[in-house]
């Protein structure tokens, strides 16, 4: 199993830049990796667009910034969770850990 934290953000979300001063080393700290996928980097979400587009087809209700929780996001991935929206750090590293602690497989 390869874990990783997926942020998709946009550079023009107070919220996403907020959030950008301790979500990695959260991510970190609980063994998972940390990709940072900004909207404006084509290259990177374009890499990555299937998994948020797997969640949110049309984006309409994702949140700024929306952190997919996935196994394997180089290869046939499979979510196991997220988190939307900011949050303060004790919070935010709460409810990662409940997506991990959670048995329930997001398809």
């Amino acid at each position: 199993m390869q874990l990783a934290v997926i942020k998709f953000s946009s550079d023009e979300c107070g919220i996403c830049h907020k959030m950008s001063f301790y979500d990695r080393s959260v991510v970190e700290e609980l063994g998972l990796n940390f990709i940072d996928v900004k909207m404006q980097d084509i290259e990177t979400y374009r890499k990555y667009r299937r998994i948020l587009l797997s969640q949110y087809p049309d984006k309409s209700k994702m949140g700024w910034p929306t952190y997919i929780v996935c196994d394997s996001p180089e290869d046939e991935f499979k979510i196991i969770g997220e988190v939307k929206g900011g949050c303060p750090k004790g919070e935010f590293r709460s409810l990662i850990q409940e997506v991990l602690d959670s048995p329930i497989v997001l398809e």
